[in-house]
């Protein structure tokens, strides 16, 4: 039983599921919290009744990033092997076969941004502060840093790395790390209105689709 990752489904969304991060206050990532991603995306890679999954830290934050104090207990090896598990875990999250969105509340920091941009679409309340923080607390990201320089360009996403500065959500969308800007109490929502077009599409085609963009 997962402590901190659930996942959701409701009759009244047929083919869409909601990832849900639940770990308050802040949704700060451990390593059991990946190991409970990565447990996650597994069982929605083999659910075929899925057509689209949103990921969801609740109404409140999607993600502080990674847990700090419990990073600065770990020795040398036990750092590798978390920084291993959390490049694995995002990865598995980038290939669940169906598309996903990230409904982004609050903040999204560190490893936070790097899970919201894991998934192929993000919906951005006008109030969330966005970064690549890890500097500030003396330490450099562990992964995903790859996948930000793909999505903003490599200049910019060594800015934020460099700089470990917030970027507001209109900030965000002109830089192109959030696709859609909507009022706070609308992210679920609009989130869920992305997932809902695809719920039509045979569950194998969608996989094709999204595997297409790997070759």
């Amino acid at each position: 039983m997962s402590e901190f990752v659930s996942i959701h489904t409701s009759d009244t969304h047929p083919g869409v599921a909601t990832l849900l991060l639940s770990r308050p206050p802040t949704n700060a990532l451990t390593r059991q919290t990946y190991r409970e991603l990565a447990d996650a995306a597994a069982e929605l890679t083999r659910r075929a009744d899925l057509r689209a999954v949103i990921l969801f830290g609740g109404h409140e934050i999607f993600s502080a990033g990674d847990d700090i104090p419990e990073l600065r207990t770990l020795d040398d090896a036990e750092t590798t092997a978390a920084v291993d598990l959390c490049r694995a875990t995002l990865d598995a999250i980038a290939a669940i076969p169906r598309p996903t969105v990230a409904a982004i509340t609050g903040y999204a920091l560190g490893g936070g941004l790097n899970l919201a941009l894991a998934a192929d679409w993000r919906v951005s309340g006008d109030n969330v502060k966005f970064g690549v923080t890890e500097i500030l607390a003396g330490r450099a990201p562990a992964a995903g840093t790859a996948r930000l320089a793909r999505t903003i360009g490599l200049s910019k996403a060594k800015e934020m790395v460099f700089s470990g500065r917030f970027v507001d959500a209109k900030e965000a969308a002109a830089l192109g790390l959030v696709d859609e800007v909507v009022a706070p109490d609308g992210v679920y929502d609009a989130a869920l209105a992305w997932a809902n077009r695809f719920v039509e599409h045979p569950a194998e085609v969608l996989a094709a689709a999204k595997a297409s963009f790997d070759n």
